[in-house]
């Protein structure tokens, strides 16, 4: 299945089970966007639709597009309280995740002796330091840098391998939350972002949904334009035209951002879902095993000290895994993370501590690569 209208139907055919499925059968306890994920990765493992290896533009047009443009929609319902209440912890949680994933690095490249095994130790440091900080801008930048890019193999088992632990970080962080919150029924203040209890349901009608259809690919544009002069994440530009538009009562009357915002955070998880190859690890041979038990290694330290560190703080569970999110899967897994655990204050802070990421993860991962003895 590669026609691209064939593959949008095939994963809008997967958000509609999973929400089915949620809603009438006792995976409701995963949720939504867990279950788009995993069906979407059996699909893409199975070869009924098209995986990471096979390069499909549509993919790439969701995460170039669809997934700041939902960034932009769920954004118009947001306001600034949310921002300054939980800011100040999902900052700190977030620094102690950059730093869980440097120790990560530093610790995995010692266990599994990568300076002994691939003559690129340093240089791999370096990029999967910015990854799980920043995300995978921050991947290529360090890997064409220091010239990763030219050594075929090294570099497509090394994207395989971060595409596999993002996809299962994402799983593990719906499902952490869940698990110990079940346990221990310790209460989580959800604090007012302005966004209703019915968050998933609004009234459409085409004047509300042809303005925003005129407002996010213009915002979109006019971000991607001034990025390129002034330097900045668009990313982070987005955000700031949604945040200021979002204070107008016109804007905020204009009903379907959140259900236009929340089905393209569900295509993005689709593809996420469908960036999880495994059949990719074998053609790399036993580089595959060195790769991903370097990442797995680093993703586990990660959320270890995340966890523990950011529990032990703020006592908030849901805090911590967005913050880690945020982290290894950059601003769009964090917004999605946080809608799917109900959190709707969590979902401004993620977004800006992923645009964070995007703006200090080179430079981290850069740090990271002298201190393993590159240069």
């Amino acid at each position: 299945m590669n026609h691209p209208l064939l593959v949008v139907a095939m994963l809008a055919l997967n958000i509609a089970l999973s929400e089915w499925l949620v809603r009438n059968s006792f995976f409701r306890h995963l949720g939504t966007a867990l279950l788009v994920i995993l069906i979407t990765a059996v699909e893409a493992n199975l070869g009924i639709i098209p995986s990471a290896s096979d390069e499909f533009p549509l993919y790439s047009t969701v995460f170039q597009y669809i997934a700041p443009i939902s960034i932009f929609y769920l954004l118009l319902g947001v306001s600034f309280r949310s921002l300054r209440l939980a800011g100040g912890p999902m900052i700190a949680v977030f620094s102690i995740g950059a730093f869980g994933t440097m120790v990560g690095v530093a610790a995995a490249s010692f266990i599994v002796d990568l300076p002994g095994k691939i003559e690129l130790a340093p240089a791999l440091g370096g990029m999967f330091t910015g990854t799980y900080i920043g995300g995978s801008i921050n991947f290529n930048a360090v890997a064409l840098a220091l010239n990763v890019v030219k050594e075929g193999t090294l570099y497509a088992g090394s994207v395989a391998v971060d595409n596999i632990l993002t996809a299962i970080w994402m799983i593990t962080t719906i499902a952490i939350p869940k698990m110990m919150l079940r346990k221990k029924k310790s209460p989580v203040v959800n604090i007012d972002s302005g966004w209703s209890d019915e968050q998933d349901s609004e009234v459409l009608n085409p004047f509300g949904m042809a303005l925003l259809i005129v407002l996010a690919p213009a915002v979109l544009w006019v971000s991607d334009s001034l990025a390129a002069i002034i330097s900045l994440p668009s990313i982070l530009i987005v955000t700031t035209i949604a945040l200021v538009l979002a204070q107008f009562p016109v804007i905020q009357q204009i009903s379907g951002s959140k259900i236009l915002g929340l089905m393209g955070v569900y295509f993005f998880l689709a593809v996420i879902g469908a960036y999880c190859e495994v059949a990719a690890m074998g053609q790399i041979g036993e580089l595959a095993i060195v790769l991903l038990s370097f990442a797995a290694i680093i993703v586990v330290i990660h959320g270890t000290i995340t966890f523990s560190l950011g529990v032990w703080l703020f006592k908030d569970w849901e805090l911590a895994a967005v913050a880690s999110q945020a982290n290894v899967g950059g601003s769009t897994s964090a917004l999605a993370l946080a809608k799917s655990l109900a959190r709707q204050d969590l979902i401004l802070p993620g977004i800006l501590v992923g645009a964070l990421g995007n703006g200090i993860g080179t430079y981290l991962g850069f740090i990271v690569f002298y201190l393993l003895g590159g240069g």
